[in-house]
C-alpha cells in the first residue's frame, strides 16, 4: 500500500512557476509515479510519469518542455516542476503510483486526493 499527499498548488500568473510535491508513505521503493490533471468539465488526462530509479520519464506533449517530473527516493517525494504556465493548465493535478511505468501512464493503483493550480492570464 502507498498513501500519497499532494501540496504546492495555487495561484500563478501566467508565464510563472510552481512546483508540485507528493509525498508517498508505506512502501515508496520499486513505484513507479505520474501526475495527472482534471481541469472543470473535462476528463481526468495524463501529465507526466517516471520510473522507480527516475532514470526513465515521458510527458504528455501538452506540457513537454515546459514541466519536469523528478523524485527524491531518500525523501520518498516525487516532484512535478512547472515553468511557463498558461491558463489552460489550471486543473486539480493528482499523483499515482504503481508497480508498472507503462500502467502508471494511464493510471496508477494509488492515487493522493490532488492540489488544485490556478493560473490566471
Amino acid at each position: 500500500q502507498v498513501q500519497l499527499v499532494e501540496s504546492g498548488g495555487g495561484l500563478a500568473q501566467a508565464g510563472g512557476s510552481l512546483r508540485l510535491s507528493c509525498l508517498a508513505s508505506g512502501t515508496f521503493g520499486g513505484y513507479a509515479m505520474g501526475w495527472f490533471r482534471q481541469a472543470p468539465g473535462k476528463e481526468r488526462e495524463f501529465v507526466a510519469q517516471i520510473d522507480s530509479s527516475g532514470s526513465r520519464t515521458a510527458y504528455s506533449d501538452s506540457v513537454k518542455g515546459r514541466f519536469t517530473i523528478s523524485r527524491a527516493n531518500n525523501k520518498n517525494m516525487v516532484y512535478l516542476q512547472m515553468n511557463s504556465l498558461k491558463p489552460e493548465d489550471t486543473a486539480v493535478y493528482n499523483c499515482a503510483a504503481d508497480r508498472s511505468f507503462e500502467r502508471v501512464g494511464i493510471g496508477g493503483a494509488f492515487w493522493g486526493q490532488g492540489t488544485q493550480v490556478i493560473v490566471s492570464s
